[in-house]
C-alpha cells in the first residue's frame, strides 16, 4: 500500500487568491465538468477529481498528474458547472506551478510543445509549422507520428514553405518580459 500523499491546508486558499475565478471551495462535486470534457475519458484524475483533490490540499498529486496538461482549456467544464468553478484557469495557474516545483509528469510532451511554440513566437512573431514540427519531432524522438498526414497537408498547401516573421521584434520582447514579471509577481517571486 502507498503513502498518501502530505496534505498542504492552504493550497487552495493560496489558488484562489492567485485565481480569483476558480471558485475552487464552492465546487459541489456534481461531475457536470466531467461528463462535458472531452478528454476526461484518457486523463489519469477527472476534472471534478482534481477540485476535490485541491480542496484537500493534496498538492503533489495534483501538480505531478496528467490531467493539469490534458486540458485544452476549451471551458466547457466552466460553462457546465453551476457554480462557475473555472478549471481552465486552474489549470493555467498548475502547470506554471507544476514547471517551478519541478513536478510535470513525464508521461506528457506538452511542456515540451509550449516551450518551442513559445520560442517561436518570441523570435518570429508567429509560428513557422514545419519548424515547430520538426524541432517537436527531434526533441521527443516521435519521428513518424502524424507521418501519414504530412502528404495531403503538403497537397492542400497547408505548410509553408518558408518561415514569415511579424515586425515590430523590440515590442514583442517587451510583451514576454511583463508577461514573465507579471507570472513572478503572482507566484509571490516578485522582481528577479
Amino acid at each position: 500500500m502507498s503513502q498518501p500523499s502530505p496534505v498542504t491546508p492552504d493550497f487552495a486558499d493560496g489558488l484562489a487568491a492567485l485565481v480569483a475565478e476558480t471558485r475552487v471551495m464552492s465546487c459541489v462535486q456534481c461531475r457536470k465538468c466531467t461528463n462535458g470534457c472531452p478528454v476526461a475519458a484518457r486523463a489519469d484524475i477527472k476534472p471534478h477529481e482534481l477540485v476535490r483533490l485541491i480542496q484537500l490540499g493534496q498538492r503533489q498529486e495534483v501538480l505531478s498528474s496528467r490531467m493539469i496538461w490534458e486540458c485544452t482549456s476549451c471551458q466547457t467544464c466552466v460553462t457546465r458547472c453551476p457554480m462557475k468553478v473555472d478549471i481552465a484557469a486552474l489549470n493555467d495557474k498548475l502547470r506554471r506551478l507544476s514547471q517551478a516545483a519541478g513536478m510535470v509528469t513525464t508521461t506528457t510532451t506538452v511542456t515540451t510543445f509550449n516551450e518551442i511554440f513559445l520560442s517561436a513566437v518570441r523570435k518570429r512573431g508567429r509560428i513557422f509549422e514545419p519548424g515547430l514540427m520538426t524541432a517537436y519531432k527531434f526533441r521527443t524522438g516521435r519521428f513518424f507520428d502524424d507521418m501519414a498526414k504530412l502528404p495531403m497537408m503538403l497537397t492542400k498547401r497547408k505548410l509553408p514553405l518558408f518561415p514569415k516573421s511579424v515586425g515590430d521584434k523590440g515590442r514583442r520582447q517587451e510583451m514576454f518580459k511583463r508577461a514573465a514579471r507579471g507570472t513572478r509577481a503572482a507566484e509571490g517571486g516578485g522582481k528577479k
